[in-house]
């Protein structure tokens, strides 16, 4: 019997653990997760935007509009440092980010001082916008490759059914 020829690409499978880390977000308006891998394409961390741990959500506001300390924007974490901060414990150096929005500026920092070397997004929703392309400026001129993921898929279904396993 041969192989079976439609499975999933390492970017679709790596994309796709970024996008499920993104259902644990409890913002109301968006929900990103990131996902690193290391040369040997094991995950080494994992996050998604969501507060600091040990706060509680229900205390704090989700708004995206209003004075700043009534807005989530000061309190929230985006998905990319918490997957650095989430990692197994080494160095990160020669890794990839798969992240479900290219990343914004503070971000970026970040991902450059850990040492990872490949940027892999799926959405680019707000490339125009003045974070986007100081992230882009900083990610050039530190050697950080990005491209939009490579995939033909449209969606991928999980099912938790037992007899589809």
């Amino acid at each position: 019997m041969p192989k079976r020829l439609n499975y999933i690409s390492w970017d679709e499978y790596f994309m796709g653990v970024a996008l499920l880390s993104a259902r644990r977000s409890k913002d109301p308006n968006t929900q990103v997760g990131a996902c690193i891998v290391n040369s040997k394409n094991k995950i080494v961390g994992a996050g998604y935007n969501g507060l600091p741990a040990g706060c509680d959500d229900d205390h704090f506001p989700w708004e995206k509009q209003g004075d700043f300390l009534q807005t989530k924007y000061p309190f929230v974490c985006h998905a990319e440092l918490n997957a650095i901060l989430n990692n197994i414990g080494m160095d990160l150096s020669g890794c990839k980010i798969y992240t479900a929005l290219f990343p914004c500026h503070e971000c970026t920092k970040a991902i450059i001082q850990s040492g990872i070397t490949e940027v892999i997004y799926l959405s680019d929703k707000y490339e125009e916008s003045d974070s986007a392309k100081a992230s882009r400026l900083m990610l050039e001129n530190a050697g950080v490759s990005c491209r939009k993921v490579n995939t033909q898929l449209d969606q991928l279904l999980l099912s938790y059914k037992e007899e589809d396993v």
